[in-house]
């Protein structure tokens, strides 16, 4: 199992990341507003940051390979999915309380 210290490289890593699967939520969907976009990005920027072990090892445990890989290629897989989720899941939730609010 991967080390997921507090070493100045991990949260390097996990900020990327996390960066990378906001911009890419971003292009995949075009936001309306400035508002809109800012959000997007800053949620998936947290979600990224605190979901991204979890989910990196998630992802490597189900496809198999997680002996294959180093703590950093977990991370970034992690933190890119985890941000990039994290918009998809809430965009269902707005939807849903449009159509409810209507």
């Amino acid at each position: 199992m991967a080390d997921f210290g507090n070493e100045s490289g991990m949260w390097a890593t996990r900020l990327f990341g996390a960066s990378a699967g906001s911009a890419i939520s971003l292009v995949y969907l075009l936001p309306k507003s400035r508002r809109e976009a800012a959000s997007r990005f800053f949620t998936g920027l947290a979600c990224g940051m605190i979901f991204g072990a979890p989910t990196g090892m998630w992802i490597v445990t189900r496809a198999g390979i997680a002996g294959h890989l180093s703590g950093s290629e977990i991370l970034l897989t992690g933190s890119a999915a985890a941000s990039l989720c994290a918009w998809w899941g809430m965009g269902v939730l707005v939807r849903l309380a449009e159509r409810v609010r209507k």
